[in-house]
């Protein structure tokens, strides 16, 4: 009686689970980072001593006792580098063509399914800061001396570069807050145990996050909007904390 004939499995590839993994790691690490970042921009908010306290900070005047601006560079390099790969990472899953555009938009109109509009939300908030994004990121690479309470006010008003910076704070706080929801619905962190009522938290978390941070941004951003107004007939003078400044002679 002869053999039953064996059929050779086809061969399984770990590549893209591990290449879906790479995208959340790196996509957590920046929406993490975005939102320590806004914290620190918003120093502006309670003085300028505090937000020059804080740029000082990142340049390590307060551990070498002078201020080092490329430790700022290197650092902005880094998160550079990881917003790059995020991105490679992540057009894999972006349609490619026309389309493939209309199909995933017919297959949206169709199911009227929140999650799969959140997913276009991130395309097209991930589109817009493949542009804009870059902008700020070569500007803080290369002049990190540039950043304080009136160098960024200057870059802000007089620069004119508030229009940027707020397109481009909506585009990050939405891409983000949608990205972690989107997150921790892959990986199963649900803060409850049925399913609705988890997606539920989630939703009202995520919305909830995303209000706190665009009106912090956008307070903070009014703040060295209004600096830079009072501050544009010298805009270029470096900011000098209190405590450094010379006692007026009597």
């Amino acid at each position: 009686m002869p053999a039953p004939a064996t059929h050779a499995l086809p061969r399984v590839s770990h590549w893209p689970a591990m290449l879906d993994l790479a995208q959340s790691l790196s996509g957590l690490l920046l929406a993490l980072f975005m939102w320590f970042h806004m914290c620190f921009v918003s120093a502006i908010l309670l003085s300028e001593d505090a937000a020059w306290i804080v740029a000082r900070f990142f340049e390590g005047y307060f551990v070498f006792g002078r201020a080092l601006p490329w430790l700022v560079s290197v650092f902005v390099a880094l998160i550079s580098s990881l917003l790059a790969v995020h991105a490679l990472l992540a057009l894999r899953k972006f349609p490619a063509d026309w389309a493939q555009y209309r199909a995933i938009a017919a297959h949206s109109d169709r199911t009227r399914h929140g999650d799969t509009l959140l997913w276009l939300v991130q395309v097209a908030t991930g589109f817009a800061m493949f542009f804009l994004a870059p902008v700020h990121l070569y500007t803080m690479m290369t002049r990190p001396e540039l950043i304080g309470p009136f160098e960024s006010a200057d870059r802000v008003w007089s620069g004119f570069y508030w229009p940027l910076y707020l397109i481009l704070l909506f585009m990050v706080e939405i891409h983000g807050g949608v990205g972690l929801y989107r997150l921790a619905l892959k990986w199963g962190w649900l803060p409850a145990r049925n399913t609705r009522d988890g997606r539920r938290r989630l939703a009202l978390a995520k919305w909830a996050l995303t209000a706190f941070f665009l009106i912090l941004g956008l307070a903070s951003l009014g703040a060295y909007m209004k600096l830079g107004h009072s501050h544009a007939p010298l805009a270029g003078e470096p900011y000098v904390p209190s405590w450094l400044r010379a006692e007026p002679a009597r």
